[in-house]
């Protein structure tokens, strides 16, 4: 069983300068500092489908491999490498023109499986995600030149 929980943001920078930031996958600490400590490329594509970076916040180093890509508008990874009983946990970027500026949503999907106790993990791995989700839009935001 999956649950989701979406964060979104609107932006004043245009779709596709929101898109470039996205894009550059590999430079996330670079526009997110206050939630990733470093993030490298693992080889392969620089940007698409396969693309894999690895990210490291705190003791918590995962790898996120682009499973989804469609420019300017829609990013999907998944997150491997997260403690716990987490069998998939994946985060989608989605970007909407919105007036001058840009609607993004970034939604956090995780599966625990079904077991009871699951449930409970379930819910506070997506309590955290969303927290996380919160900064990754703050550090997007202030890096398109704007504050919260």
């Amino acid at each position: 069983m999956t649950s989701s929980a979406a964060t979104t943001r609107q932006l004043r920078a245009p779709v596709e300068q929101v898109w470039g930031v996205l894009a550059g996958f590999d430079d996330i600490a670079t526009w997110a500092p206050a939630v990733v400590d470093h993030s490298s490329g693992l080889g392969g594509p620089d940007g698409g489908v396969g693309a894999a970076r690895r990210v490291q916040s705190g003791r918590v180093t995962i790898v996120e491999t682009v499973e989804r890509w469609d420019p300017p508008k829609l990013l999907a990874y998944r997150l491997d490498g997260l403690p716990g009983p987490l069998r998939k946990v994946t985060n989608e970027w989605q970007l909407e023109p919105s007036g001058d500026g840009t609607l993004a949503t970034l939604t956090s999907t995780v599966d625990v499986g079904p077991r009871p106790p699951h449930r409970l993990i379930e819910r506070i791995a997506l309590k955290r995600l969303g927290k996380v989700s919160e900064g990754l839009l703050d550090g997007l935001a202030a890096h398109v030149g704007e504050s919260r």
